[in-house]
């Protein structure tokens, strides 16, 4: 049996009966990896087959552009982190330091008041033997 191609009025009507019948869903209910995955395979396409995968994915360009715009963010952060990590032992160094310092100017107020008030002490104590 031969297959004759159909018409392109033919095409349409099959695209637009197999997008109905399939059940859509909203950009919210997607999954990462399915996300990543519209992602990458749009960054192949031109304007016209990219058209053609929003439709049938029944997404909009602008949602791609938020989802695009998030794994770029997210890479960003990825190796904005690795340099972090690499960075480590000072970031330890610098907390170890800052503990120091916030247990020293804690204890800081306490001495004079100490040193004032055995002052006072003392010579209260010299007026008291006075009177």
């Amino acid at each position: 049996m031969v297959t004759r191609p159909q018409p392109p009025k033919m095409i349409a009507q099959s695209a637009a009966q197999e997008a109905a019948e399939a059940p859509q869903r909203r950009p919210q209910d997607w999954s990462p990896d399915e996300k990543i995955a519209v992602v990458m395979e749009s960054l192949k396409l031109d304007e016209a087959q990219l058209g053609g995968l929003l439709r049938r994915r029944g997404l909009h360009q602008a949602t791609l552009d938020e989802w695009r715009e998030t794994m770029l963010r997210g890479g960003k952060a990825e190796l904005a982190g690795r340099q972090e990590k690499a960075t480590g032992a000072e970031a330890r160094r610098v907390k170890e330091l800052e503990r120091e310092l916030h247990r020293r100017t804690r204890r800081w107020p306490r001495r004079p008041r100490c040193w004032c008030s055995k002052k006072v002490r003392a010579l209260l104590e010299g007026v008291e033997d006075d009177t």
